[in-house]
């Protein structure tokens, strides 16, 4: 056996170096995820704010009226509870209310209609589902038009594909990133060991016996480091909705649940492999290599 391999004293990895390094990895990753999934609940909630306006003809019946407030409220494209009811009558107030009380003293005679206003869940926020929606609506006989700002969602719809975009590729060079460092971080760790690694395979131990422990503490470690890395996540989404209180309205637990389920796999897989692959690899080096 080469007298190198005797004369180096034993050193354990710096594991703790390694949990906290992969924990603040995990949690720069974590909190990027964080900030997407409330960029996505925002992108929703914004475009559900957007108004379709249903212009009914000048004389409908109760019954009519009723009939298609109960279809749009039904209707899978709606937002529950935005259907709302104006007539004409209030819709003379409102628009008296902005031009001034003297517009009721002319006693002309009312130009306007009643409307339903309702909003569009998100999925549909479209052109071509907005206008399938329109086609649809404007058959029943009680409606005489669908109206709806086309500019602005088209604007609002390319601004969102540019800024979905822009964060799919933050997202990928973060994860590159994060598999960058981790390995680095582990194979650093396990450069104490590359001499008992290699003692091991000189005298005869296999290769899955001298991976095996270290592949155990691998998965065990990766979970702590994604467990301090949710805690601090917590922590951090906690101190937002104590400054921000209206970042509740965002929240999604599901969401939130398969984040962090997400980073206790990404931190035991990333792990598992990287700590695989340095180990082989030292177990495939020759002797006056690991120097």
């Amino acid at each position: 056996m080469s007298k190198a391999l005797v004369s180096p004293p034993k050193q354990q990895p710096n594991y703790l170096y390694t949990i906290i390094s992969v924990a603040a990895v995990l949690f720069l990753l974590g909190f990027f995820g964080l900030l997407l999934l409330q960029s996505q609940r925002l992108t929703k909630v914004l475009k559900e704010q957007v108004d379709i306006i249903v212009e009914l003809n000048s004389s409908p019946t109760d019954s009519a009226r009723l009939a298609l407030e109960n279809r749009l409220s039904k209707s899978s494209f709606v937002v529950p509870q935005s259907v709302e009811y104006t007539s004409r009558e209030q819709a003379l107030e409102l628009m008296a209310d902005d031009l001034g009380e003297d517009l009721l003293s002319l006693d002309l005679p009312n130009p306007l209609y009643d409307v339903y206003t309702f909003n569009v869940s998100a999925l549909y926020l479209t052109p071509d589902s907005l206008q399938r929606i329109r086609e649809v609506l404007i058959k029943d006989p009680i409606i005489n038009d669908v109206y709806y700002q086309e500019s602005l969602i088209d604007q609002l719809t390319r601004n969102i594909k540019k800024i979905s975009w822009i964060l799919l590729g933050i997202a990928t060079l973060f994860i590159l990133l994060a598999l960058t460092v981790i390995h680095n971080t582990i194979r650093l760790a396990l450069y104490s060991n590359r001499f008992l690694i290699k003692t091991q395979e000189l005298v005869g131990a296999r290769w899955e016996f001298i991976s095996r422990p270290y592949l155990r503490k691998s998965l065990w470690h990766g979970l702590i480091s994604a467990l301090l890395a949710i805690g601090l996540l917590l922590l951090l989404q906690f101190w937002f909705q104590q400054q921000i209180p209206e970042i509740r309205a965002l929240q999604h637990p599901l969401a939130f649940a398969s984040l962090f389920a997400g980073l206790i796999i990404l931190g035991m897989v990333i792990n598992w492999l990287s700590t695989y692959l340095v180990v082989r690899k030292y177990l495939r080096m020759r002797e006056d290599e690991l120097y």
